[in-house]
């Protein structure tokens, strides 16, 4: 008979005559195709299944596992960064707004606009390209460089010159 202090550490259905408590596991098997080997952590029991299925074939390349997702700090982290490069080319675009009057003063008004425009884009360039190139990469890569190009591209004629003239 159980004591009611029993009572908390069980789950109603345990005694189930259906549950299969106390079966072994199942022996694990080798999902490698031939040729190939298994390295890192368990691959103990990965080889001692595939030696019983397969002739051992000798050495195979090696394929390095995919990389995971990626975790809640690191998408707010590229959120944030996101928003600063918004607000980047915000401030360029209006910085080198403001710089019209003395380009058309002192430069070539072609070439000014050529680079008006190269500079507003610069931030939204910089940071889909890493992340399009950073996809296979770890995450700390991913956030380094789109930290140095925070750095990079701060943009300097709206952060010197202000808003307001």
């Amino acid at each position: 008979m159980a004591r009611p202090d029993d009572d908390a550490l069980s789950w109603d259905g345990d005694d189930d005559p259906t549950l299969d408590v106390g079966a072994a596991p199942a022996a694990p098997r080798s999902d490698l195709p031939s040729g190939y080997t298994a390295v890192g952590k368990g691959a103990e029991s990965v080889a001692a299944a595939g030696a019983a299925s397969s002739s051992g074939v000798g050495a195979a390349p090696v394929v390095a596992p995919a990389a995971g997702p990626m975790g809640n700090a690191t998408l707010i982290t590229i959120g944030v960064l996101g928003g600063v490069y918004a607000l980047f080319t915000i401030g360029w675009l209006l910085g080198a707004g403001r710089l019209q009057l003395i380009a058309d003063l002192f430069l070539d008004p072609v070439a000014f606009q050529v680079t008006r425009w190269l500079a507003v884009l610069a931030a939204p360039l910089w940071f889909g390209t890493v992340l399009l190139l950073t996809r296979e990469k770890p995450a700390w890569m991913r956030l380094v460089l789109l930290a140095a190009g925070a750095v990079l591209l701060v943009p300097w004629p709206f952060v010197l010159a202000g808003a307001a003239l």
